[in-house]
Parts: C-alpha cells; structure tokens; sequence
C-alpha cells in the first residue's frame, strides 16, 4: 500500500489508494482530525500521489514525490499565514485567482489550507466560488479539528477523509521507536492521554522541562509534611528573585496537579508526579495545590519573595 508511511487508519488508506488506481480524484478533500492524528502527513501523501510519476503512487522517490515532501513544488501551494488568527479572506481569493493559472509541471494543481476551520463566512463564501466551477487540474486540500466549523455549503461540496485514532498496540511501538530511553509508564501515560493519536503522544512525551534546583528536595520534605525541611527547602530560596521563585512555584503546582489527577486514574507523565501521588493523600495534594497556588498569585503581586517562602513553610505542614 503506497501510502504505508501513514500509521493506521487502514480502511482510509485501502479506500484511496483503490479510488485513486481507477482515476477517481476529488476537487475537494476534506481531511478531518484533532491536532496530532496525521493530517499533514495524509495531505502531503495525497498530494505526492497526485503528482508521482513512479509506481506504486506515491512511490516518494520520483522528483515531484521528494519536492512534495521538501516544500518545494510549484504546484503545491499552501494557503496561510500563521501569523494571524485567522486565513483570511484575500488570502483565498488570491489562491482562488491563482487557481485559473495552468499549473506549471504537472497535471493537478493542489491548494493546501492547513486551517480550513479558520476561515471566516467571507473567505468560505469566497471558495464557494471555486468549488461550484473548478477547472478540472484543481485541487483543494482543506484540514480541519472540526468539520462543524465549516459551512454547510462547503462541506457538501468535499470528500471527507477522516482520521481515527491508532490501535494501542501500533501506537506505543511507534512511540517506543522514537523514544527509545523513555519508561513503559511514560510510554502508557502518553498513549492514555493522547487519546490514540499519534502527534498528541509525541507532543507529550517531548514536553518536558528541566525541573528547577530544589526539586526533590521540595517533594520530599511536602510528602513528608515536615517543618524543618520545608524550611530548610525554602529559606535559601528567600534571596531567589520574584521571576525565578514564580518558576519554580509553577513547576511544583504543575507536578502536584498532576499528581492530584493521577489519583484519579489518569497516569502522570511526570515519575515524579507518580511517586508522589503514591505517597500522597488526595487530601494533602489538594492543600498543596491551592496553597502553591495562592503563593504563585501573592508573588505575582509583588509580594517578597521572603514573606512567600515563610508563608510556605508554614501552610506545607501537615
């Protein structure tokens, strides 16, 4: 199957590899998906197997497949700008003029619009204006989190491919293949929270961040509930400025929150998070999440970062 480099969604694939074998090319595909299910991935593989001149299509050796792949074919256009909000409405009426333009070396011309939801009435109403009459080389490529916030009009004018989420099974193979040093718990948490899409899980599992000095110190002495070392934790930090002590505040409330919610059965990412949520009460985490939390607020409104240090040695203890 030529489209094999795109994990899973399997009936997808099998349907338009068949389709397009018999010559059956939509103007208009609308691939639907959250964040991280693979709709770039489909996008730029549809549109390689539009323009491959080997065999099977996309074979992803030929020169359109690799320019394709490179961002670098004139006959695949992107239509964006991420630096605002919106896809807005010159935008699509530029590519909609473009559109009329004969390709240059192929035999499609492909629109790709990364967030199609993004667009406001104006721009839909001005794509309707090509979907009704497009010139038969035409493609448009639209991805979307949420078909719903496309018009009617235009979603009934395009072949919706949707993406599903991975069988677990493929799923935490490709995440073991990428992150060979991570644990099996982290693998397991990032495949639960990821809701089986693939991005999501990769996302997850490459967001951490470097924990601030003093942080097994701190967990230690809050799992213990003990006074003396909540002080000795907190009075070096005293002489911290009020940026870095709000750091450092936040990275704890983030990893007793997460601790918090793994008690309720949702697997932290964090090992930290997980020990402590083992040594923990729901109770005790509960407290020291709101207390951090009103710490962070009172050093974010300039209070010292002594008197915020001494409230926390205090309020800590259990």
């Amino acid at each position: 199957m030529a489209f094999e480099t795109l994990l899973g969604n399997d009936q997808l694939k099998q349907n338009l590899t068949q389709s397009l074998s018999r010559g059956h090319v939509s103007h208009f595909y609308l691939i639907a998906g959250p964040e991280g299910s693979g709709k770039h991935t489909l996008a730029h593989l549809l549109a390689a197997a539009l323009l491959c001149k080997g065999e099977p299509k996309p074979c992803l050796h030929c020169t359109p497949c690799r320019k394709i792949l490179d961002g670098s074919h004139p006959d695949f256009i992107t239509v964006d700008d991420p630096e605002k909000k919106t896809v807005t409405v010159d935008l699509i009426r530029q590519a909609r003029a473009d559109m009329y333009v004969q390709p240059n070396e192929s035999d499609y011309k492909i629109y790709l619009f990364p967030r199609a939801q993004d667009m406001g009435i104006p721009g839909q109403n001005a794509l309707l204006k090509v979907l009704e009459e497009p010139p038969a080389y035409g493609v448009f490529l639209l991805l979307t989190d949420n078909p719903d916030k496309l018009l009617p009009t235009v979603r009934s004018r395009c072949t919706l491919l949707k993406m599903q989420a991975l069988p677990r099974k493929v799923l935490l193979e490709a995440l073991s293949r990428e992150f060979p040093d991570a644990s099996r718990e982290d693998l397991e948490a990032a495949a639960n929270r990821s809701g089986g899409f693939l991005g999501q899980a990769k996302a997850l599992l490459s967001g951490g961040t470097q924990l601030p000095a003093g942080t097994e110190e701190f967990l230690q002495a809050f799992a213990a509930g003990d006074g003396l070392l909540l002080t000795q934790v907190f009075v070096p930090m005293e002489k911290w400025k009020r940026d870095a002590l709000a750091d450092a505040l936040a990275a704890w409330l983030e990893l007793l929150e997460a601790a918090l919610t793994s008690r309720s059965g949702i697997q932290a990412l964090s090992a930290h998070a997980r020990n402590l949520s083992r040594q923990c009460s729901p109770g005790q985490l509960y407290q020291g999440v709101q207390h951090l939390k009103k710490a962070l607020d009172y050093t974010q409104s300039n209070v010292s970062p002594a008197a915020v240090c001494a409230y926390l040695s205090w309020a800590l203890r259990t």
